[in-house]
This record gives C-alpha cells, sequence and structure tokens, in this order.
C-alpha cells in the first residue's frame, strides 16, 4: 500500500542535486510567496496535452520536443524566443508531412532553468567554487558571492516564465503560426543549405499538397487549424520546493497539477524510487517524463512505472531514452521488451544529446553525426520490436550558434568558439535543428511505408 501523498510528502524522502540554501528562511518565504502568485499554466492545458500524448502512446502521433539546455535571465529577448519559436514550427511541418500524423508540440522552456550537475564543485586554476546549477538557483559568472544559491531567483524565474508563456500564446494563436508563413521560412532554409537536392523533394510536396488544399477552398482564411498550433512547454523539476509551491488543485476535478509547466519530468539522476523526486512526481496528474539512461536496468523501469503509472494511462508517461549512440543497440531493446511484455502504454522519445557530449578544443560539443546515429538507432529498434518510435528530445536554439560540430555546415572543432553562447550544455543551432528535422522524417516515411505495406498484406 503506497503512502497517502500530499505536495510535500517528498520533504521526508532523501533527495539529490539540489542546492543547500544558506538562508533557510529566506528560501521559506519565496517559497510561499510563490504559492500565492497565479499558476503560469492551467490543468485543462495540461489534460489536452496529456490527450494528445495518448495519441502518440497509441501510434497515431509524433512528440517533438525541444528548446534550451537552460534558460538564462540574461539573454531573455523576444527576439530569441521569436527565433526558437520558428525553428520549433519549421522542424513540426516537416515532420507532420512525413509522418502523416499529428506532431506534439511541447518546447524546454518558460521553466527550464535548473540544471543537474555531475560535480558539486567547479574548479578553474587553484579556484574551487559550488558548481553553476541554472539561473534560478545561482550564477554562472565564477566568482564566490555568484554562487551562493539565492532563493530570490525562483522569484525572477516565475516572472521570465510567466513573459515567455504570454509571448509563446500569442505567437501560436495570433498568427504567427500560420502554415503558409511557416513553410515559405522553411524554403528559405532549403534553399541556402548544402544540402538543397536532398531536401527539396519534400518541401516541394508540403508546397504541392498546400497548393491542393487552397484550390480545394481550404486555406488560413477558412480553416483556423492552418493559422493557429497547440504549444506546451515542459522543464526538468529539479527544484521540488519552487514545484511544489506551483502545485495546485485543479477545481474541476479536484486533482492536484504542477502549474509550473504542462509536462514536466524526472531526470536520469533523480529517478531513485524511493527518492524525492519520484515521491512528487506520483501525486501531481500532468503528463510527465522520465530519463532513462544506461544504467537503468528492465526491472528498475517497470518499477518506476508502477510507481508514476500506476493506472496505466495512456499519455501520462513519456520514456525520453539517453544513452548515447553506441550504447542504444545495448540498452534500448531490453527496456522495450519489458514494457511491451507487460502492457504497459508510454511514449517512447528519444534524447539523442545528452549521451553524446564530448570535449574538443576546451569546449564541450556533440557530434552532428552521433546524434544523428542515435536517432537512427532508436527507429531500427523500435521498427525491429513492432513498436513506435514515438518522439524527439533535442537541445536547440533558433539562433545561428556554434555549439554542435558537423551537420550539412560541417562545423569543425575550431569553429566553436566562434559563437559558443550556451550557459551549460551545446545545443543545435537553427540549421542543425532542422536538418536533423529533415533526416527524422526519412525514418518516420519509412515507418509509415511499412505500416502501409503491412495492412496490405493482412487485407490480401
Amino acid at each position: 500500500m503506497a503512502e497517502k501523498w500530499t505536495p510535500e510528502s517528498w520533504r521526508s524522502k532523501t533527495i539529490v542535486q539540489v542546492p543547500e540554501y544558506p538562508d533557510q528562511e529566506a528560501l521559506a518565504d519565496v517559497e510561499h510567496r510563490l504559492s500565492t502568485y497565479p499558476p503560469l499554466v492551467f490543468a485543462g492545458e495540461a489534460r489536452k496535452l496529456k490527450a494528445q500524448l495518448a495519441e502518440v502512446a497509441e501510434g497515431r502521433g509524433f512528440l517533438l520536443q525541444g528548446g534550451d539546455c537552460a534558460e538564462s535571465f540574461a539573454e531573455h529577448h523576444a527576439d530569441h524566443i521569436r527565433d526558437f519559436f520558428r525553428v520549433f514550427l519549421q522542424m513540426a511541418v516537416v515532420l507532420t508531412y512525413a509522418a502523416s500524423q499529428p506532431v506534439v508540440k511541447v518546447g524546454r522552456i518558460a521553466g527550464q532553468f535548473a540544471k543537474p550537475r555531475s560535480s558539486n564543485i567547479e574548479k578553474q586554476g587553484d579556484l574551487e567554487l559550488p558548481s553553476y546549477r541554472g539561473d534560478i538557483i545561482n550564477d554562472i559568472a565564477f566568482t564566490p558571492e555568484s554562487r551562493i544559491p539565492d532563493p530570490n531567483r525562483q522569484v525572477m524565474a516565475y516572472r521570465q516564465s510567466a513573459a515567455t508563456l504570454n509571448l509563446l500564446r500569442a505567437f501560436a494563436q495570433g498568427g504567427f503560426a500560420n502554415l503558409d508563413h511557416v513553410h515559405r521560412w522553411m524554403l528559405g532554409f532549403v534553399k541556402d543549405s548544402p544540402q538543397n537536392h536532398r531536401y527539396q523533394v519534400l518541401a516541394d510536396r508540403i508546397s504541392e499538397a498546400l497548393s491542393f488544399m487552397r484550390a480545394c477552398g481550404i486555406d488560413p482564411d477558412s480553416a483556423p487549424q492552418l493559422r493557429s498550433t497547440d504549444f506546451f512547454t515542459s522543464h526538468e523539476a529539479l527544484l521540488l520546493g519552487y514545484e511544489q509551491a506551483l502545485t495546485r488543485v485543479d477545481s474541476t476535478s479536484g486533482d492536484w497539477y504542477a502549474t509550473s509547466g504542462h509536462m514536466i519530468w524526472i531526470g536520469d539522476r533523480t529517478r531513485q524510487p524511493d527518492h524525492a523526486h519520484v515521491e512528487f512526481f506520483r501525486g501531481i496528474k500532468n503528463p510527465i517524463g522520465l530519463k532513462c539512461g544506461p544504467s537503468l536496468k528492465p526491472d528498475g523501469l517497470l518499477e518506476l512505472i508502477d510507481i508514476l503509472n500506476p493506472d496505466n494511462e495512456a499519455g501520462r508517461l513519456t520514456l525520453i531514452c539517453r544513452f548515447g549512440a553506441d550504447k542504444v543497440f545495448e540498452h534500448l531493446p531490453g527496456l522495450v521488451r519489458a514494457v511491451e511484455r507487460e502492457g504497459k502504454k508510454v511514449v517512447w522519445s528519444c534524447d539523442p544529446m545528452h549521451g553524446n557530449t564530448i570535449t574538443a578544443n576546451a569546449y564541450k560539443t556533440r557530434p552532428f553525426e552521433r546524434i544523428l546515429k542515435e536517432v537512427e538507432a532508436f527507429f531500427a529498434v523500435h521498427r525491429a520490436e513492432g513498436t513506435h518510435a514515438g518522439g524527439i528530445h533535442v537541445e536547440m536554439t533558433g539562433k545561428n550558434v556554434t555549439e554542435c560540430t558537423g551537420g550539412a555546415r560541417a562545423l569543425t572543432a575550431d569553429d566553436l568558439a566562434d559563437r559558443y553562447h550556451t550557459h551549460c550544455d551545446p545545443r543545435l543551432n537553427a540549421e542543425q535543428a532542422l536538418e536533423l528535422a529533415f533526416l527524422i522524417a526519412e525514418n518516420l516515411k519509412k515507418e509509415r511505408d511499412e505500416r502501409g505495406a503491412e495492412r496490405e498484406a493482412a487485407s490480401a
């Protein structure tokens, strides 16, 4: 029998990857203030996302999840949000057409401020300081004062999230997401890409489909679905005091929802079944994610699924797999088989970023070819197992940064210093992100064609 859950029951459990605040009274005061603030998102929106993810879990959709590795206070500009959203929509159009299925759009944005760290200490020269854990906790500047955890940063994160959400809602519903606009932006990318010929075929097909629809009288003026879109937010819920403060009872259902984001996830370092993060997550009704790394065994995954989704509700749980390009075939098949054997309803998503980080010229980077290799291995496993490769989870930006090597323009280690702007981990730039979408599209089309062939064979 599970213990009774409350929003604060996690406080009695062991917790890892959280800062030590020197002023506990100030921390308690901030958390109390946050608990009186309006919710950032609403229960009905979270339920809508869960319903869309349920379709993905049943093989009738695809999840596109992506955004910054860690949002920063210093770079909170409308142009940054616009540029990210534009590339994200372009990726979604490519994937929607290739899969002939809805694409569920979930950003790593409006809350992605806290970062787990492999070490509590960062060293530069002879100086050792506490690690930077994201702007919601401390500052990236390498000074003793900057690295002191400051609870007031939680209020700053809340306010930035609210402003970001306001702009995203306007973009999603106010005409910026018009399909004609998004497609024209994509055509500009295709024209300028070094792999123009490879992507032109798909872009031309999308153009033909839009022209056919317009000839039939279906255009953004007559069909609202073509000029607006659903867009949801997500982040790793690392700082549980902040999450608890924004956890509210839904007045229509009586259930508890985390209102800091539509979807939140548990990181690979905080998924211990008897620890605080799993305890907090088991009681909220949002759709949630679980990062699955190489150390997670099939029995351990099944235990976590039973804790986090005891009713086996489709759309509730997304498994975000992050192994590294060379470890997918070693680890993923066993997890997939165990989940299928037990009849668990989950969304399978691929995070090809976190297992493929290397150091080059003293910069952390991620080779594009390794990212692509992990994605292709993820699809190959699901094709072999007869299951649905349901999503992709990437760290990306709408800016032309130089943080990941490779891609169509063949960025090298020598290019990294040009525009290396990330606060934490290397991100795909706008071109690399859209290039990845085209490459994923090829896998989705292959999956779609194979399903069609199986249906034809069954009906023959």
